[in-house]
Protein backbone atom coordinates (compact mmCIF):
# COMPACT_ATOMS: atom_id res chain seq x y z
CA UNK A 1 0.00 0.00 0.00
CA UNK A 2 1.66 3.72 -0.85
CA UNK A 3 1.52 6.22 2.18
CA UNK A 4 -1.82 7.88 0.24
CA UNK A 5 -3.75 4.61 -0.08
CA UNK A 6 -2.69 3.21 3.42
CA UNK A 7 -3.93 6.89 4.86
CA UNK A 8 -7.51 6.31 3.26
CA UNK A 9 -7.78 2.18 4.05
CA UNK A 10 -7.00 3.87 8.24
CA UNK A 11 -9.65 6.72 8.09
CA UNK A 12 -12.28 4.00 6.54
CA UNK A 13 -11.30 1.59 9.66
CA UNK A 14 -11.17 3.96 11.87
CA UNK A 15 -14.93 5.53 10.65
CA UNK A 16 -16.28 2.33 10.84
CA UNK A 17 -15.10 0.92 14.28
CA UNK A 18 -14.22 4.24 15.66
CA UNK A 19 -12.68 3.07 19.24
CA UNK A 20 -10.67 0.31 17.15
CA UNK A 21 -7.57 1.96 16.64
CA UNK A 22 -5.01 3.16 18.77
CA UNK A 23 -1.99 3.71 16.68
CA UNK A 24 -0.34 3.21 13.57
CA UNK A 25 2.12 3.28 11.05
CA UNK A 26 1.59 2.68 7.67
CA UNK A 27 4.81 3.38 6.32
CA UNK A 28 7.01 0.97 8.45
CA UNK A 29 8.94 -2.05 6.20
CA UNK A 30 5.77 -4.11 8.00
CA UNK A 31 2.83 -1.87 8.12
CA UNK A 32 0.62 -2.24 11.42
CA UNK A 33 -1.96 -0.82 12.65
CA UNK A 34 -2.62 -0.98 16.58
CA UNK A 35 -5.61 -2.20 18.05
CA UNK A 36 -7.86 -1.92 21.05
CA UNK A 37 -8.71 -5.16 23.06
CA UNK A 38 -11.89 -4.70 23.23
CA UNK A 39 -12.34 -3.38 19.54
CA UNK A 40 -9.97 -6.55 18.12
CA UNK A 41 -12.92 -9.05 17.14
CA UNK A 42 -14.87 -5.95 15.29
CA UNK A 43 -11.54 -4.82 13.30
CA UNK A 44 -10.86 -8.75 12.68
CA UNK A 45 -14.01 -8.95 11.21
CA UNK A 46 -13.99 -5.44 9.13
CA UNK A 47 -10.98 -6.36 7.83
CA UNK A 48 -12.29 -9.47 6.25
CA UNK A 49 -15.44 -8.69 5.45
CA UNK A 50 -15.70 -4.90 4.91
CA UNK A 51 -12.66 -3.66 4.30
CA UNK A 52 -11.66 -2.61 0.57
CA UNK A 53 -8.37 -4.83 0.88
CA UNK A 54 -9.87 -8.45 2.11
CA UNK A 55 -7.51 -9.74 4.62
CA UNK A 56 -8.62 -13.37 4.09
CA UNK A 57 -6.02 -14.95 5.72
CA UNK A 58 -4.06 -15.02 9.36
CA UNK A 59 -0.68 -16.27 9.18
CA UNK A 60 0.77 -15.62 12.37
CA UNK A 61 -0.08 -14.61 15.72
CA UNK A 62 2.47 -13.89 18.54
CA UNK A 63 2.87 -12.75 21.83
CA UNK A 64 6.01 -10.41 22.84
CA UNK A 65 6.52 -9.94 27.08
CA UNK A 66 7.49 -6.55 27.34
CA UNK A 67 9.16 -7.02 30.81
CA UNK A 68 12.25 -6.02 32.32
CA UNK A 69 13.07 -8.78 35.16
CA UNK A 70 16.19 -6.72 36.43
CA UNK A 71 15.15 -3.92 39.02
CA UNK A 72 17.98 -2.12 37.86
CA UNK A 73 17.09 -1.74 33.96
CA UNK A 74 13.20 -1.64 34.90
CA UNK A 75 13.82 1.58 36.49
CA UNK A 76 15.10 2.58 33.23
CA UNK A 77 12.63 1.95 30.88
CA UNK A 78 10.50 3.48 29.08
CA UNK A 79 7.02 1.47 28.75
CA UNK A 80 5.00 -0.04 31.62
CA UNK A 81 5.29 -4.06 31.57
CA UNK A 82 2.80 -5.18 29.06
CA UNK A 83 2.42 -8.32 26.66
CA UNK A 84 1.94 -7.68 22.91
CA UNK A 85 -0.01 -9.60 20.93
CA UNK A 86 1.40 -9.17 17.24
CA UNK A 87 -1.19 -10.83 14.06
CA UNK A 88 0.13 -10.83 10.39
CA UNK A 89 -2.91 -10.79 8.58
CA UNK A 90 -2.69 -11.34 4.38
CA UNK A 91 -5.12 -10.82 1.61
CA UNK A 92 -4.29 -13.12 -1.62
CA UNK A 93 -6.88 -10.94 -3.51
CA UNK A 94 -4.19 -7.57 -2.97
CA UNK A 95 -1.08 -9.34 -2.15
CA UNK A 96 -1.00 -7.39 0.68
CA UNK A 97 0.05 -7.78 4.39
CA UNK A 98 -0.90 -5.59 7.45
CA UNK A 99 0.38 -6.41 10.96
CA UNK A 100 -2.43 -5.64 13.94
CA UNK A 101 -1.02 -5.26 17.38
CA UNK A 102 -2.96 -5.22 20.83
CA UNK A 103 -1.31 -4.53 24.10
CA UNK A 104 -2.44 -5.69 27.23
CA UNK A 105 -1.07 -5.63 30.66
CA UNK A 106 0.62 -8.66 31.49
CA UNK A 107 -1.77 -9.78 34.45
CA UNK A 108 -5.42 -9.35 34.41
CA UNK A 109 -6.42 -6.72 36.91
CA UNK A 110 -2.99 -6.44 38.07
CA UNK A 111 -2.53 -9.54 40.28
CA UNK A 112 -0.02 -11.80 39.68
CA UNK A 113 -1.02 -14.88 38.18
CA UNK A 114 -4.55 -13.70 36.22
CA UNK A 115 -3.90 -14.08 32.27
CA UNK A 116 -4.72 -11.41 30.51
CA UNK A 117 -7.61 -11.85 27.94
CA UNK A 118 -8.77 -11.04 24.28
CA UNK A 119 -11.50 -11.82 22.18
CA UNK A 120 -10.77 -15.13 20.10
CA UNK A 121 -10.50 -14.38 16.20
CA UNK A 122 -10.70 -17.85 15.50
CA UNK A 123 -14.44 -17.56 14.37
CA UNK A 124 -12.92 -15.01 11.58
CA UNK A 125 -9.67 -16.70 10.29
CA UNK A 126 -10.45 -20.56 11.21
CA UNK A 127 -6.02 -20.57 11.00
CA UNK A 128 -6.41 -18.47 14.22
CA UNK A 129 -7.18 -21.50 16.27
CA UNK A 130 -3.40 -23.41 16.84
CA UNK A 131 -1.51 -19.52 16.28
CA UNK A 132 -3.82 -18.96 19.90
CA UNK A 133 -2.98 -22.19 21.43
CA UNK A 134 0.24 -21.39 21.02
CA UNK A 135 0.77 -17.97 22.45
CA UNK A 136 -1.84 -18.72 25.75
CA UNK A 137 0.45 -22.15 25.84
CA UNK A 138 3.67 -20.64 25.62
CA UNK A 139 2.90 -16.58 27.00
CA UNK A 140 -0.07 -16.48 29.16
CA UNK A 141 -2.81 -15.05 27.22
CA UNK A 142 -6.16 -16.51 27.45
CA UNK A 143 -8.66 -16.29 24.27
CA UNK A 144 -12.02 -15.63 24.74
CA UNK A 145 -14.74 -17.66 23.30
CA UNK A 146 -11.85 -19.91 21.37
CA UNK A 147 -13.38 -22.97 19.65
CA UNK A 148 -10.90 -25.77 21.70
CA UNK A 149 -8.56 -23.97 24.21
CA UNK A 150 -6.50 -25.66 25.23
CA UNK A 151 -2.47 -26.66 25.76
CA UNK A 152 -0.93 -27.66 22.54
CA UNK A 153 2.88 -27.94 22.86
CA UNK A 154 3.47 -28.04 26.79
CA UNK A 155 1.45 -31.22 28.34
CA UNK A 156 -1.95 -30.17 30.28
CA UNK A 157 -0.33 -30.06 33.95
CA UNK A 158 2.74 -27.47 32.84
CA UNK A 159 3.21 -24.82 35.18
CA UNK A 160 4.10 -21.67 33.44
CA UNK A 161 4.28 -19.76 30.54
CA UNK A 162 8.16 -20.85 29.03
CA UNK A 163 8.53 -17.28 27.00
CA UNK A 164 7.22 -15.23 29.78
CA UNK A 165 10.74 -13.52 31.06
CA UNK A 166 10.18 -14.09 34.60
CA UNK A 167 9.44 -17.91 33.68
CA UNK A 168 11.53 -20.23 36.14
CA UNK A 169 12.30 -23.67 34.60
CA UNK A 170 11.46 -25.94 36.91
CA UNK A 171 14.24 -28.50 38.34
CA UNK A 172 11.77 -31.48 37.48
CA UNK A 173 8.73 -32.65 35.89
CA UNK A 174 6.84 -35.49 37.03
CA UNK A 175 9.80 -36.79 39.04
CA UNK A 176 12.34 -36.36 36.29
CA UNK A 177 15.13 -34.00 36.66
CA UNK A 178 15.92 -31.79 33.48
CA UNK A 179 18.77 -29.79 34.94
Amino acid sequence: MSSTQGAAFLEQLQAAIPDGVVGQNLDAIDPWVEVSADGLLAVCRWLKDQSPVPFDSVQCITAVDWFQPDPKKAAKVSWDPHVELVYHLWSTVAKASLVLKVNVPRWKDDVAGRLPEVPSVACVWRGADWHEREVFDLSGVRFVGHPDFRRILCPEDWEGYPLRKDYEMPLEYHGIRGR
